[in-house]
């Protein structure tokens, strides 16, 4: 397979999977009357370079984190840290009223709705970072790709 047909099959295949690279390339227009040929032998070279300096390939992007990744406190810990706070408060508790049970019920709901939360805060977080991460290297991608091409005579928009 020759090195257009290589980077137009790689094109297609992120236009079929709706990657967000596409979106997101640069324009480029032959400035020194340069054929259509040495323009894709051109932008599959600058491809590859653009992937070597850069360290990211925009057909291949890293995949979304998954799940959590550290010390968030899920539901399942926050209701049995809860469940621990609810008995020992509901045990020091005098009066008519004293029921350990409850209040360790008690605690384990609050404790539950506290650590989901904040297992949601973190992964949003983390996805967010993804994110931002992920269009920072594109950027950076796009600007070796752009160099590359504007070296061979190309004007890139």
């Amino acid at each position: 397979m020759s090195p257009s047909w290589k980077l137009v099959a790689a094109l297609m295949g992120l236009t079929l999977l709706g990657a967000p690279a596409l979106g997101s390339e640069p324009y480029v227009y032959p400035a020194k009357g340069q054929s259509a040929d040495q323009m894709d032998r051109d932008k599959y070279d600058c491809y590859n370079w653009g992937k070597q300096q850069t360290g990211y390939d925009p057909a291949n992007p890293p995949p979304p984190p998954s799940g959590s990744g550290g010390t968030t406190t899920s539901a399942g810990e926050g209701a049995a840290k809860g469940a621990a706070i609810g008995l020992v408060v509901g045990g020091l508790h005098r009066g008519p009223r004293r029921n350990p049970a409850r209040s360790m019920v008690r605690g384990a709901v609050i404790g539950g709705l506290v650590g989901g939360a904040r297992q949601r805060k973190q992964q949003d977080q983390q996805q967010q970072q993804a994110q931002q991460q992920q269009q920072g290297s594109q950027s950076d991608y796009n600007r070796a790709y752009g160099a590359c091409l504007e070296g061979r005579g190309y004007t890139v928009k």
